[in-house]
C-alpha cells in the first residue's frame, strides 16, 4: 500500500443536494453558483477540495503525513517554515536550489502530495503540480435558484427590540443531481510520492466528504456514485474524454422537474476501450 500509484485513472462522481446551497456565489449575493448561459449548476473545484481536506483532516487528526496545507486560520508561510527547520537551513524568498524542502511538503502535506501547491511565498518551498485535477462539477439540468425569506424571533440591537423579531434570507436549490470528472496522472504522482494508501484515502473521501459537512445552510448533500477508470498502464490506454463519454445520466421525465436521485437513469456503456477497468465504489 506504501507503493507510489502505476496506473491512469479518470473518475465520474455523482452527488446531489435537496433544499441547500452547494456553494454560494459572493458576487451574487451568495446565491447557488449557475452558468448563466445554461442554467445549470456550478460547484467549484476548490469548494470540493475542501470538504476533501477537511474529511482527510478529521479522519487522520494530524498524523504523520497526512497534515493538511491549506486549512482555516493557518500561516502559510509559517507552513513552509517547517521545512526549512526540519533541514536546518534559513528561510529564503527565493527559489529553492535544495528539491529536499519541496518534497518535506509533499511528504508531510496529504493535500499538496495530492493537489499539488504553489508555494513561492516570502519563505519560499518552490511549487509542483499535483497528480489529483478535478474539473467544475456541473449540474445535469438547470437549477432553480430559490431565495427564501425567514424570521427570527430575537433581534440583535436594543433598539429592535419592539420589533419583536427580524427577518432574513436563505439562498437554495430544491434539488440538483451535479456531476463531478476528475483525472489520476500517474508520472506526476511519482513527483509528488502519491502512494496506493492516498488513492484510496482520496476514494474515501469523495464517498464520505458530505457526511461531516452538514449544515443548515446546505441542506442535504450526498455522494450518490462514483464510477472510476482504470487503466492498465501510468500513460493510459485512451483518451480520457472518450471515458467520460460512457457515463450516461438522464431524466426519466421530461414533463416534471426531478426532486431525487431516483428521478435520473444512470448508464455505463459496456463498450469500454482495450487496457481499461470499470471500478464503481457506490
Amino acid at each position: 500500500m506504501n507503493k507510489i500509484i502505476k496506473n491512469r485513472y479518470e473518475f465520474v462522481l455523482l452527488f446531489d443536494v435537496e433544499n441547500g446551497n452547494p456553494n454560494g456565489d459572493p458576487d451574487m449575493g451568495n446565491l447557488p453558483r449557475v452558468d448563466p448561459q445554461t442554467g445549470n449548476g456550478i460547484v467549484t473545484d476548490v469548494c470540493l477540495k475542501r470538504k476533501i481536506r477537511d474529511y482527510v483532516d478529521l479522519v487522520k487528526n494530524g498524523e504523520a503525513g497526512y497534515e493538511i496545507y491549506v486549512k482555516s486560520g493557518v500561516v502559510l508561510n509559517t507552513q513552509h517554515k517547517k521545512a526549512y527547520d526540519y533541514l536546518k537551513i534559513e528561510p529564503s524568498n527565493k527559489k529553492p536550489k535544495d528539491e529536499e524542502l519541496t518534497k518535506f511538503m509533499c511528504r508531510n502535506f496529504y493535500d499538496i502530495r495530492t493537489f499539488g501547491a504553489v508555494m513561492t511565498t516570502e519563505v519560499n518551498c518552490g511549487q509542483v503540480r499535483g497528480p489529483v485535477q478535478l474539473s467544475f462539477a456541473r449540474s445535469i439540468e438547470p437549477i432553480f435558484q430559490q431565495e427564501i425569506t425567514i424570521t427570527r424571533c430575537a433581534v440583535t440591537n436594543e433598539k429592535d427590540a419592539k420589533k419583536g423579531q427580524t427577518m432574513g434570507k436563505k439562498q437554495i436549490v430544491p434539488y440538483g443531481l451535479y456531476r463531478l470528472e476528475g483525472y489520476i496522472s500517474a508520472p506526476l504522482a511519482k513527483k509528488t510520492e502519491f502512494r496506493e494508501e492516498d488513492l484510496e484515502l482520496l476514494w474515501r473521501s469523495l464517498i464520505n466528504m458530505f457526511e461531516h459537512d452538514h449544515s443548515a445552510s446546505k441542506g442535504k448533500m450526498a455522494a450518490r456514485k462514483l464510477i472510476i477508470f482504470k487503466h492498465k498502464s501510468e500513460l493510459g490506454c485512451c483518451q480520457s474524454h472518450i471515458l467520460f463519454e460512457k457515463v450516461k445520466v438522464k431524466p426519466l421525465s421530461q414533463d416534471l422537474p426531478a426532486r431525487s436521485f431516483g428521478d435520473y437513469k444512470i448508464t455505463i456503456s459496456e463498450e469500454i476501450p482495450e487496457g481499461v477497468e470499470i471500478i464503481e465504489k457506490l
